[in-house]
């Protein structure tokens, strides 16, 4: 699977964290690198992948070779989205060597992370099979929610709200404290008359006075899977529904093929495991 018109991150959004990144590690210097690598060496070297995955992050990883060395050459037959096996060179990089040392941490560790969140949502955007959206959530890593989102749609699923100004979305919280559903709907329609309006159910009683009160979007919150069945019935041709709440890659086969509109999966972002690779190098010829 390859996705396509993946638009590439504007460097703006990572280029203030890339330098953060390679200042946190820094510090004062690279005193093994300084010790052991003459001033003005060149190498290259290789960022492989040792595990199969989709790729996230690529520029990022190669921004940070660039802050140390601006004439850095950079080749790559990959681009975010694709598919790798293990062994696969994702990045090759020619530069002074003592810079190369000095990023290489820094650069895995962002293309690791990101290709990380990528391969998880291609795993859930697959066992989807085309019949429901998958959606991430806003449970990303704070400050970091931009890059992880853009890992997301690297692998084929969907953002859902980037920030709370994205959408309307009554949650629990917010129905408790207006008194009901058909509360805190009104006085959200009081407000954003023309904003669809998403609001979270935990019952089949709470999924039909939503539907009462004709909000858009019906968020099924921890239903069993009968319920489940019951409350995508009741919405079908009224309001769109997502279902949540703890979703695993397990689960989504038997959820998908009741057909909601979404299924949104935090683990998306708060728990993909990093991508192991390497970065091999040698003095350049």
């Amino acid at each position: 699977m390859r996705v396509d018109l993946l638009k590439p991150l504007d460097a703006v959004l990572y280029r203030e964290v890339v330098s953060r990144a390679i200042a946190e590690d820094l510090r004062q210097g690279d005193i093994t690198t300084e010790s052991t690598v003459m001033a003005g060496q060149r190498a290259r070297g290789e960022l492989r992948t040792k595990q199969s995955c989709v790729l996230a992050g690529l520029d990022i990883a190669v921004e940070v070779f660039r802050q140390l060395d601006p004439d850095a050459v950079v080749s790559s037959s990959k681009t975010d989205s694709d598919a790798c096996k293990p062994g696969d060179v994702t990045i090759g990089i020619e530069g002074l060597a003592g810079a190369l040392l000095t990023g290489e941490r820094s650069a895995l560790n962002f293309l690791q992370w990101l290709s990380g969140i990528a391969t998880q949502a291609r795993r859930y955007v697959t066992a989807a099979a085309g019949r429901t959206t998958i959606l991430d959530t806003r449970k990303t890593t704070p400050t970091m929610r931009l890059l992880e989102k853009y890992a997301v749609r690297a692998g084929g699923a969907v953002n859902h709200r980037l920030t709370l100004d994205d959408a309307l979305l009554i949650k629990d919280n917010h129905v408790r404290l207006a008194g009901s559903i058909s509360d805190a709907v009104a006085r959200v329609r009081e407000r954003h008359l023309d904003v669809p309006v998403e609001i979270e159910t935990q019952s089949l009683l709470e999924v039909d006075e939503a539907l009462d009160v004709g909000v858009d979007v019906v968020l099924l919150d921890n239903f069993g899977l009968d319920d489940l069945s019951d409350a995508i019935g009741k919405c079908r041709g009224r309001a769109k529904t997502e279902v949540s709440g703890g979703v695993t890659l397990a689960q989504i086969d038997a959820i998908a093929a009741l057909r909601p509109t979404y299924i949104s999966v935090g683990a998306l972002t708060h728990s993909a495991p990093s991508i192991d690779m390497s970065f091999k190098m040698m003095p350049a010829s």
